[in-house]
């Protein structure tokens, strides 16, 4: 009788899901929000709770994430990532001070302490990389100039992220300050090693994974993420970054073949996992705290836009290029959920994963959005400041407020040259 209430409640999951997706897809939005939504219809305090396939969703949802990691991996190279690394890093570095920074004075200013402050950091660094792909995809800018920038900046937040969750893991673990560094120790020495062996044998990993029967790769490489996910997950580094670097270690049309095999698999899994984080929260939890979500939400979209608008015209973007790389970041999502998934888990604090959810829903939803709408709202802003500047207003000394000046016929009556500087 439990096996069938099990089968009941994941057979009415994944339909909805489905439904939920296709709708998602009808009007052009991430999935992502319905998602989550979804898990707080389910979840407890929701319209229908679930308990018999609590434990099943809970598994696959770790799945979800190792499949999330594995799938971002194989994207990229290792030399794409050491390339980026060398000639992107500044943008990295500013990309993290002004994203990550909001999140951590926002965890402290609410008494949560310095881990939770650690955790939201992260939650407002991450842009979602799938989110953005597919928004540049859907805008056609997939061949535009600054977008080699917006990927640049996703790739070092992707790559940071192996260093970020074992410091997070041993945080979350309540490890000192001696196993904390013994920790990041062992990570940056795997991701040393595994980008080493990437780079100078590359080519013989591959070619002992690759294999001409799809069956038989789909194994292969299921079975070595997870082994390699479970070993890191015993050394405190995470099994995210095990299964990143697995990724990353795979390339040519292994990697090609890997990613269609398991694509399917990934959005399964990953649906599941954002059911799952929705499921561990009350929606009860969530308008106490919409206020500083919001607030937040609306800080970091300017950080983010900020970070865009640099990062282009330092790589010598024209200014409606430096718009768009900015208003293309914005959105945050699965590894935002990722992050806060980690705190809820480890029971930091119970108020994070309902900020959290009601953070990257707001965002998910802004993001596209905000991608479209950056660059007309700029050039709009712009051309009525200049039509002020070409009226006369000057901002007024003591009130703030503008006020007409002379205009330049008038300037001249008064023997000051039409063209003076001012």
């Amino acid at each position: 009788m439990h096996t069938a209430t099990v089968f009941t409640e994941l057979g009415g999951i994944i339909l909805v899901l489905g439904v939920l997706g296709r709708i998602a897809s009808r009007y052009g939005l991430s999935p992502i929000p319905l998602y989550l939504l979804g898990g707080l219809a389910f979840g407890h305090g929701g319209l229908l709770p679930l308990s018999a396939s609590e434990e099943f969703v809970a598994t696959g949802a770790e799945i979800g994430v190792v499949l999330l990691l594995l799938m971002l991996g194989l994207e990229y190279t290792a030399a794409d990532l050491v390339t980026n690394l060398k000639q992107q890093y500044p943008a990295g570095v500013v990309d993290m001070v002004l994203n990550a920074l909001p999140g951590a004075a926002m965890g402290l200013l609410l008494g949560w302490g310095p881990v939770a402050a650690v955790v939201l950091a992260g939650v407002t660094w991450i842009s979602s990389s799938g989110v953005i792909a597919k928004v540049l995809g859907d805008l056609g800018r997939l061949g535009n100039r600054e977008t080699p920038v917006i990927l640049s900046i996703l790739v070092l937040e992707d790559l940071s992220m192996a260093l970020y969750l074992p410091i997070l893991t041993a945080l979350l673990a309540g490890a000192g300050l001696l196993a904390g560094s013994l920790t990041l120790a062992i990570a940056l020495a795997t991701a040393g090693a595994v980008l080493f062996a990437a780079l100078r044998y590359g080519r013989l990993i591959s070619r002992f994974v690759s294999h001409d029967d799809p069956e038989k790769l789909l194994l292969v490489v299921l079975g070595l993420t997870l082994l390699v996910a479970g070993i890191a997950q015993q050394l405190q580094v995470s099994a995210a970054v095990g299964a990143f670097l697995v990724g990353i270690a795979l390339s040519g049309e292994v990697a090609e073949g890997a990613h269609s095999l398991l694509s399917p698999l990934r959005d399964l899994f990953a649906a599941v996992f954002f059911v799952f984080f929705g499921l561990s929260t009350n929606p009860a939890s969530i308008p106490p705290v919409l206020l500083p979500a919001l607030a937040l939400a609306f800080v970091t979209a300017l950080t983010k836009i900020a970070t865009g608008y640099w990062a282009a015209r330092r790589a010598g973007i024209a200014v409606p290029g430096r718009w768009r790389a900015g208003g293309a970041l914005v959105a945050r999502g699965e590894f935002s959920i990722v992050i806060a998934g980690l705190a809820v888990t480890a029971g930091i604090e119970p108020d994070l994963g309902p900020l959290a959810t009601a953070y990257v829903l707001i965002l998910v939803i802004v993001g596209p959005l905000a991608a479209r709408w950056t660059l007309p709202a700029a050039q709009r802003l712009t051309a009525a400041a200049a039509r002020r500047r070409a009226a006369g207003w000057t901002p007024e000394v003591q009130g703030g407020a503008g006020v007409p000046g002379p205009r330049p016929d008038e300037k001249a009556a008064e023997g000051e040259p039409e063209n003076a500087p001012a």
